[in-house]
C-alpha cells in the first residue's frame, strides 16, 4: 500500500460514493501524526513482505525471505531454527506480560506478515510441514501457529490457509498427519474455537471464547469482489477479534492485514488492489469505534510499495480507472480520451513493471492452483472500446514480467492514540516496533530519542 494505492484508494471511494474524489479522505488520513517509513532490508534495496514485517515486529531489520530471524542466518538453512538466532517479537514480549494477542488477514495465517508475528523460520515458504526440508530442525510456520509458546499463546488467529493446517487425506497439505485444528481444540479445551465460515464466526462472538481460530478459506481469503458471503469480512474480523481482546484488562495487541492488496498489484489489477484498499480504510474506521483514543495506539502502514503509477492529466473527477480525458486550451474536460503519440488511449493508473504488457492469463501472486486466475483485458496499447473500469481489466506495463514487482521506495505511516507523536520524520521500519512497545510500557535497550517524546 504504497501512497500511490492510498491516492487512488481514495478517489476511487469519493467517485464511489458520488463524488469527484480528490477531496476525498480514507479513514485514516485523518490521523494527526504521520511519517515515512524505509522499506529496506539487510540484503535488498527494494523488500519483500517476511523481513519488512520482522522489521515492525521485532525492531530489526533482516534479509529477504526470513520470518524473525537474525541478518546473519542463511536463507533456507534447515539447520537455523534455534534460540541464539531467533528475533524476540512483540507478540512474545505481550504474551509474556499477560496481554491478549491477534492475527486477521485476508491472506493465509500462514503467509509473511502475520507469519512473522509468531513464527521463527529461515524461510517464508515453509507453511507447512510438506515443504521443510527433511532433516531440518525447523517447525513448519502452521505448527507455530498453534504451537505458539509464550504466555498461553495467540488469543485470536482470523484469516485464509485452511489447508496448511490439515493433512492430506482430508483436502490438506500436510504430511505429517497432524490436524491443527484439533491440536488448537485440545490445547485450549472449552476455551478454543475453530471455526470456517461468516455464520459461525458470527454466533461465536455471543461466547467470547478465549482461543478463536478462524480459517475461512483453502488459501487466500477471496478479494472483496469475488467474495461469496460465507466468507467474512475484513471488518467483520476486525471486529471479532476486537471484541475478544478486549476482555482482557491488561490490554492486547493486534495486526490487522489487508493483504491482497499486494496480490491484486502483482497480478497488475488496480480495481482488485483498490478495492482492498478501501475496505481497510472501512476496518480501520470499526477498530476506531470499538477503542477508545485515549488508550489505544492505532497504526496504519505498508510493509512495502508496489510500482502502480498516477500519470497524465487527467481532468477533475476523471474516473480513476479510467483512460485519462485532459482539459482543452479553455482549462475545460474533453469529450474524448487523450491520445498518446501511437495515436492510442492511455490509462491514469499504470504499472511500471508487470504481466500487463500482452494479452494471457494471469496467474495470481503464489501461483497456486487454487488461487483465483484474472484475465488480461488489454494488449500492449489498448484500444478505445476496451473498458478499463472494468474488474478484470489489467492496467499497461512498461517492463514485460511475468507477475509485477514492489516497489522500493517509502511507505506512509498514520497514527493515532497515546504514542502516536512519535511517528514523524523519515524513520527505519524497525523503528515501529519501538514506538510500539514503549507505548505498551515495555523496556527497551535503545530508548526512543529524547526529541520526539509526546
Amino acid at each position: 500500500m504504497g501512497i500511490p494505492t492510498i491516492t487512488a484508494a481514495r478517489i476511487r471511494a469519493g467517485q464511489l460514493a458520488g463524488g469527484n474524489g480528490e477531496d476525498h479522505s480514507l479513514s485514516f488520513e485523518a490521523f494527526p501524526s504521520l511519517g515515512l517509513i524505509k522499506t529496506y532490508e539487510v540484503n535488498q534495496q527494494t523488500a519483500d513482505s517476511a523481513g519488512t514485517a520482522t522489521a515492525m515486529i521485532t525492531g530489526a531489520k533482516t534479509k529477504a525471505g526470513m520470518l524473525s530471524v537474525a541478518p546473519d542466518v542463511e536463507l533456507g538453512d534447515p539447520h537455523a531454527c534455534t534460540p541464539q538466532h531467533a528475533l524476540t517479537t512483540l507478540f512474545e514480549v505481550a504474551e509474556q506480560a499477560g496481554l491478549a494477542t491477534g492475527l486477521v488477514t485476508t491472506a493465509r495465517l500462514t503467509h509473511a506478515t502475520p507469519a512473522a508475528m509468531y513464527a521463527h523460520s529461515p524461510h517464508r515458504n515453509w507453511e507447512n510441514d510438506s515443504q521443510v526440508p527433511q532433516g531440518s530442525n525447523c517447525r513448519d510456520i502452521a505448527r507455530q501457529l498453534v504451537e505458539f509458546a509464550p504466555g498461553d499463546g495467540l488469543d485470536v488467529a482470523l484469516g485464509g490457509g485452511r489447508a496448511q493446517f490439515l493433512p492430506q487425506t482430508v483436502g490438506g497439505k500436510r504430511l505429517d498427519g497432524r490436524d491443527l485444528e484439533a491440536q488448537w481444540r485440545q490445547r485450549y479445551g472449552s476455551d478454543g474455537q475453530v471455526v470456517n465460515d461468516a455464520e459461525t464466526l458470527k454466533a461465536s462472538a455471543v461466547t467470547r471464547s478465549s482461543h478463536l481460530l478462524g480459517l475461512f478459506t483453502a488459501s487466500h481469503v477471496p478479494y472483496v469482489e469475488d467474495r461469496p458471503p460465507t466468507v467474512p469480512s475484513l471488518v467483520d474480523m476486525t471486529e471479532a477479534a476486537i471484541l475478544r481482546l478486549q476482555a482482557n484488562d491488561k490490554g492486547f495487541v493486534l495486526m490487522v492485514e489487508a493483504g491482497r492488496i499486494d496480490h491484486a498489484h502483482h497480478a497488475g489489477n488496480a480495481y482488485r488492489a483498490l478495492a482492498e484498499a478501501i475496505e481497510l480504510s472501512a476496518a480501520v474506521e470499526r477498530a476506531l469505534a470499538m477503542t477508545d483514543p485515549a488508550d489505544t495506539l492505532i497504526l496504519v502502514t505498508a510493509d512495502h510499495s508496489h510500482t502502480l503509477m498516477i500519470t497524465g492529466y487527467p481532468t477533475r473527477g476523471n474516473p480513476i480507472l479510467g483512460k485519462v480525458v485532459s482539459n482543452d486550451a479553455h482549462g475545460n474536460p474533453r469529450t474524448e480520451p487523450s491520445l498518446a503519440l501511437d495515436g492510442k488511449p492511455y490509462t491514469t493508473l499504470s504499472y511500471v513493471n508487470g504481466n500487463g504488457y500482452a494479452e494471457h492469463r494471469s496467474p495470481d501472486a503464489d501461483d497456486e492452483p487454487e488461487d483465483e486466475v484474472i484475465l488480461a483485458a488489454s494488449g500492449r496499447r489498448l484500444g478505445l472500446d476496451v473498458d478499463t473500469e472494468a474488474p478484470d481489466y489489467h492496467q499497461e506495463a512498461l517492463v514485460p514480467l511475468r507477475a509485477e514487482t514492489h516497489g522500493g521506495e517509502d511507505v506512509a505511516v498514520f497514527a493515532t492514540g497515546p504514542g502516536a507523536a512519535w511517528i514523524h520524520g523519515v524513520q527505519e521500519q524497525s523503528y515501529l516496533f519501538q514506538v510500539m512497545a514503549t507505548a505498551l510500557g515495555f523496556e527497551l535497550p535503545e530508548p526512543l530519542p529524547a526529541n520526539s517524546t509526546p
